[in-house]
């Protein structure tokens, strides 16, 4: 509704103006929409602002009135567009639809494959903290592509011969550990046998060079070294799944970086990268790149011959652009400039560059974290501890349920704690998970988006059992008019161009905002506007709103990886 209405007054001032911008924004205060597309045209022709605007309002005040619902005025040289009540009520019945905002893309999604990239942590840890705010953007981003239409394969990237495996792979053998350790999740028994290893290292050196011949062993394909590689990283993936598992997170497929050099495309790739006239043949190969900004060197050949990470990745990514048409990577700021590189000398070679939304680092209070120095807060400690925290909250507010449904209560809230924390801060901005914040249900927090969602709930429950006919009223039966109905209606009919905006620009945070303001306003309309004691028209349309309030949020929270909980 919303993105019609301003696909509609854009075009329209378009045609008049002979412009491709209608510059036009939300109108915050003021209006709904409106355009500053005045300022431009003065500054061109030497004119007063507000003149140009008056114009313009009289030249589409005719066309935009016979089609749309929608008052026009100026104020000053702004042009502002408020929308009237039948816009209102035509968007509380179509929010009232199952799926409402699913399919927002305005051309054939089904011709974009989109391959999407997230997590990929190295195989030799349990994922921590930071991992998870890969994991949770990622997710998110990947679910706002499915709810806007598009078909999405998320793939989940594996180190598998790089030189923490061959760490790992030789602490397994010095160490003698026994990695069929049942007792003992995977990814948690490869970072002891990690952690170990490194200081085993540090105290005797020499064994650096049986390091070097791992990696040596297992580019060139030595069976026995390739076995020894699988077999934690094997462990160590089967325990990330179990991690992912508990925050509703799945990748649809996971690949391997070995399966590059296996197959031949790092070694032709670095062929073709050999004969580049900013080729540097020295005791390695490398990329001058600094025509492109880079001061740094890319490394892409060790001096014993050997591939490093980047020339798989290279190899990876070029796949990738052969086979999906948009590819998008989930990566931290650490790996800005390795994924910069890799971006502009992707384009030297002529192949489509990866978008990379990088984030910034997400930390507790207790401090940083470093997997080599097994100085780390697991993302299954998180999980633990946010759940028991959840627990408690569940049980001094529902002392009526048994342990049963309050634990299903809490499991639900503990995960929408920890996904909304992390999502809702703007990807380039680094944050603390608070632990109070995160699980209070009277603030900003998904507990409290899941909170309102149930009590609305509550409300549409009530008035079925009072002999409400259900979410049936046409627009045409339904009147909104105090500001806080209008408010809250013009936030829902937002809902898709909300999903449309983050698939364009890769901003999983405008949902989180979006869903919380949602919340706000719904709890204010309810605070301010008696819904089941209302009589006649008033209350079938206030009925009407919280099935549009109750259903919109069901689908935010659902496209942001949380459970819509019914009862809380």
């Amino acid at each position: 509704m919303y993105s019609t209405t301003y696909n509609f007054i854009s075009s329209l001032l378009c045609k008049v103006t002979g412009r491709d911008n209608a510059l036009l924004t939300d109108g915050g205060e003021h209006a709904d929409l409106a355009s500053t597309i005045a300022f431009a045209i003065a500054k061109e022709e030497k004119r007063n602002p507000a003149e140009v605007a008056t114009e313009l309002v009289e030249k589409i005040r005719e066309e935009l009135e016979a089609e749309i619902d929608c008052t026009i005025t100026t104020l000053g040289p702004y042009i502002n567009f408020v929308f009237g009540s039948s816009y209102c009520a035509r968007a509380v019945e179509l929010a009232q639809v199952l799926g409402y905002g699913t399919g927002v893309v305005s051309k054939d999604p089904q011709q974009v494959s989109i391959c999407l990239e997230h997590t990929s942590a190295n195989p030799n840890g349990p994922l921590h903290v930071g991992h998870i705010r890969n994991t949770i953007l990622g997710d998110t981003l990947a679910r706002c592509f499915r709810k806007a239409g598009y078909p999405v394969e998320v793939q989940f990237y594996v180190n598998d011969m790089g030189r923490q495996i061959a760490i790992v792979s030789w602490g397994i053998e010095w160490q003698k550990q026994d990695m069929s350790h049942a007792s003992k999740k995977g990814d948690h028994l490869v970072a002891d046998v990690y952690i170990q290893a490194n200081r085993d290292l540090e105290a005797e050196p020499a064994h650096a060079t049986e390091i070097e011949k791992l990696m040596q062993g297992v580019e060139a394909g030595d069976p026995e070294v390739l076995r020894r590689f699988r077999v934690p990283v094997m462990r160590c993936l089967n325990g990330f799944k179990e991690t992912l598992a508990r925050l509703d997170v799945q990748h649809d497929r996971f690949i391997f970086e070995s399966d590059f050099v296996k197959n031949g495309d790092t070694e032709r790739l670095l062929a073709r990268i050999a004969r580049l006239p900013i080729a540097k043949h020295e005791e390695t190969l490398s990329l001058d790149l600094s025509e492109y900004g880079f001061e740094k060197e890319y490394v892409l050949r060790r001096s014993d011959g050997t591939s490093v990470y980047a020339a798989r990745d290279l190899a990876y990514h070029r796949w990738k652009a052969h086979n999906f048409s948009r590819v998008i990577d989930v990566l931290g700021a650490d790996h800005k400039l390795i994924g910069k590189q890799l971006q502009a000398t992707l384009e030297v070679l002529g192949e489509k560059p990866p978008a990379i939304l990088f984030f910034e680092f997400v930390s507790l209070p207790e401090g940083s974290m470093s997997t080599r120095r097994g100085k780390f807060i697991s993302a299954d400690e998180l999980l633990d501890e946010v759940l028991e925290r959840a627990k408690a909250e569940v049980a001094a507010r529902r002392p009526d349920l048994s342990d049963s449904e309050r634990d299903a209560i809490a499991r639900s809230v503990s995960v929408s704690a920890i996904r909304y924390d992390i999502v809702k801060t703007i990807p380039e901005k680094s944050t603390v998970f608070n632990w109070k914040e995160a699980l209070d249900f009277e603030k900003q927090s998904g507990p409290y988006i899941q909170y309102a969602h149930a009590r609305a709930c509550s409300m549409l429950q009530k008035a079925r059992e009072a002999g409400w006919a259900g979410e049936s009223a046409v627009s045409s039966s339904l009147v909104y008019e105090t500001p806080y109905e209008i408010a809250l209606v013009k936030h829902i009919a937002k809902f898709p161009s909300i999903i449309q905006q983050v698939v364009s620009d890769s901003r999983p945070h405008l949902l989180a905002i979006y869903a919380r303001e949602l919340a706000d306003l719904f709890n204010s309309f309810y605070h301010a506007e008696p819904v089941l004691k209302s009589e006649g028209i008033t209350r079938e349309s206030r009925l009407a709103l919280v099935a549009a309030t109750q259903n919109t949020l069901q689908e935010a929270l659902l496209t942001l990886g949380i459970d819509p909980l019914s009862a809380m």
